[in-house]
């Protein structure tokens, strides 16, 4: 056994014994249920450490998203369900079977395709009727948005190209604009709708995640916010006293700054 598997089996033998008699009351009292809320926690926790390029902290993250792979699978086997084992054998045969233009005899004509050969396997193997169905109604909206997209571009349904998504774009833009006119609150939710849709499809085609970018532009507001409230400060002000002018030119202070 390699030195990784001595130390994985070592890792799931600490939480077997937390979880047997005598083990920590906490751990004892855990259902898969209310790990829930512990592991979202952790998932984002992974997505912050690689944002801020911080890997000695996505290494501790990463143990940790590991221990609750762990926990939820001895749960499943207390339980009867399943087992780690069965876990990993699923994933294994599910790698070999998506990916036939490297275990099979099938060809990938670079990224797109493999992943196009990966959707089109998956869609057999769970016999589903849309080619869009498997994405998680749980998922953040943007990242549901973009998955939708990507499979009903895998399925053959896109534009030839962004120009054809910047159009679209400002399509979506003009209609906003007469539904604000006609002051119809629905008819703006479905417009706006529309256009946010519209924006996070020329991410897809820009190859950007449009949620990693409307994160990376919160925490850039953040920054700026917070430049400008110390700014203040420094001059005993507040921004009850102060005018959009003067705020706008520490705006742009903070903008020099990053």
């Amino acid at each position: 056994m390699t030195q990784v598997g001595k130390k994985f089996e070592a890792l799931i033998e600490i939480v077997a014994k937390l979880r047997s008699p005598g083990g920590c009351p906490w751990d004892i009292e855990q259902t898969s249920e209310s790990l829930v809320p512990y592991f979202i926690e952790e998932v984002y926790e992974v997505i912050e450490a690689i944002n801020e390029k911080d890997w000695d902290l996505l290494k501790e993250e990463l143990g940790d998203v590991m221990l609750h792979l762990i926990f939820q699978s001895l749960i499943a086997k207390e339980n009867n369900t399943f087992d780690l084992e069965s876990s990993i054998d699923y994933v294994s045969k599910k790698l070999i079977d998506r990916h036939p233009h490297v275990f099979g005899d099938e060809k990938a004509d670079g990224a797109f395709h493999a992943k196009q050969n990966w959707e089109a396997a998956k869609h057999k193997e769970k016999k589903r009727s849309s080619r869009i169905d498997g994405v998680p109604k749980t998922l953040p909206s943007l990242i549901q948005s973009q998955r939708i997209q990507q499979k009903a571009s895998f399925a053959g349904f896109d534009w030839k190209n962004s120009n054809d998504v910047w159009k679209k774009i400002s399509e979506e833009i003009e209609e906003l604009r007469i539904a604000e006119k006609n002051g119809n609150k629905e008819e703006i939710e479905n417009e706006l709708g529309d256009l946010i849709f519209s924006v996070i499809n020329l991410a897809r085609f820009l190859d950007v995640s449009a949620e990693n970018a409307l994160r990376l532009t919160n925490k850039k507001f953040k920054r700026r916010f917070m430049f400008i409230e110390n700014e203040l400060e420094k001059n005993g002000k507040k921004f009850e006293d102060s005018s959009l002018v003067e705020l706008d030119l520490i705006w742009n202070q903070a903008k020099d700054q990053g």
